[in-house]
């Protein structure tokens, strides 16, 4: 969501975007108990419900429920511009600013209310962790001023697992992927040691999960290098194994079709009414996926 904006700002001329990904410190462990279930409550949730235990820390880190709660908790926490938007998942939040003519008054603005919310809601900022990106295509352009957090800003950031960097290129997303599958394999080979019947269920949990994190954002970008890095631990995998498995190219092509499912189904999601157009804008010449499983996603829509 948070790329399809950017890039869909960018295509008019003199734009570009500034993007604040937010880092809070110990975000599950400083909820306030009082607070949370004030804003329960003013979200209609039961009484019975809100009123469920007392400790002294009120969502503990690794807690089931601490995604979840920390997202009603900071549910109030919204934007008050159209140009800008405000993208939060559990304690991952990113304020993404679509700046025209050089107007950044209401990103700056949006920051500030941030920082104020984030006060009065015990909720601390970690300015090491909080990093500013500026994506800015055009000829000749003044860099804009970046916000001051007492550290040197960084060309990139992660985001659920992602790194983007700020020309919107995914070299250093691939590097990251490959290393963290690279050390896994260890772990796969010390299992086929001790119980080798779980090898491919370990192998799906631990390394296929990595290799395909957010695969139907970047896949269409990377370089045959970038896939062929990727596909070679696929391949050491399967020698560790001893069976065949899915190829990134079927891993792409499932999840894309499964994501692709789950928008047509969901009206309520932002892609929905663009289904067409982004999945069609996949399919040309360059792409690997074939017409057959581009004429699978058009039946479901």
């Amino acid at each position: 969501m948070a790329l399809h904006s950017i890039l869909q700002h960018l295509d008019s001329s003199g734009t570009y975007a500034m993007i604040l990904f937010v880092d809070f410190s110990s975000a599950f462990n400083t909820i306030i108990q009082a607070l949370l279930q004030d804003k329960l409550s003013q979200l209609h949730v039961p009484d019975s419900t809100c009123s469920w235990g007392s400790i002294s820390t009120i969502s503990p880190q690794g807690c089931v429920l601490s995604p979840l709660l920390f997202s009603l908790y900071t549910n109030s926490c919204t934007s008050s511009h159209q140009s800008i938007m405000l993208l939060k998942f559990a304690d991952d939040t990113t304020l993404i600013g679509h700046i025209s003519v050089g107007d950044e008054s209401a990103y700056r603005w949006e920051i500030d209310h941030l920082v104020t919310w984030c006060s009065q809601n015990n909720l601390e900022l970690n300015v090491l962790k909080t990093v500013e990106i500026v994506v800015d295509f055009r000829r000749n352009a003044a860099p804009p001023a970046s916000i001051t957090l007492h550290h040197p800003p960084s060309p990139w950031s992660p985001i659920l697992g992602s790194v983007i960097f700020q020309d919107l290129k995914w070299e250093l997303n691939f590097s990251s992927l490959t290393k963290t599958a690279q050390q896994r394999m260890y772990f796969l080979r010390q299992v086929k040691k001790v119980h080798q019947p779980m090898m491919v269920h370990f192998y799906i949990a631990i390394i296929e999960s990595i290799l395909t994190s957010s695969i139907n954002i970047w896949y269409t970008a990377a370089t045959a290098k970038n896939k062929s890095r990727l596909q070679r631990i696929i391949r050491s995998a399967e020698k560790v194994i001893g069976c065949n498995l899915p190829s990134l190219q079927d891993l792409y092509a499932s999840r894309t079709l499964r994501r692709a499912g789950k928008i047509v189904a969901d009206p309520s999601h932002p892609g929905h009414k663009h289904k067409r157009i982004s999945i069609a804008s996949d399919v040309h010449d360059n792409d690997p996926i074939t017409y057959s499983f581009a004429t699978k996603i058009f039946q479901r829509i």
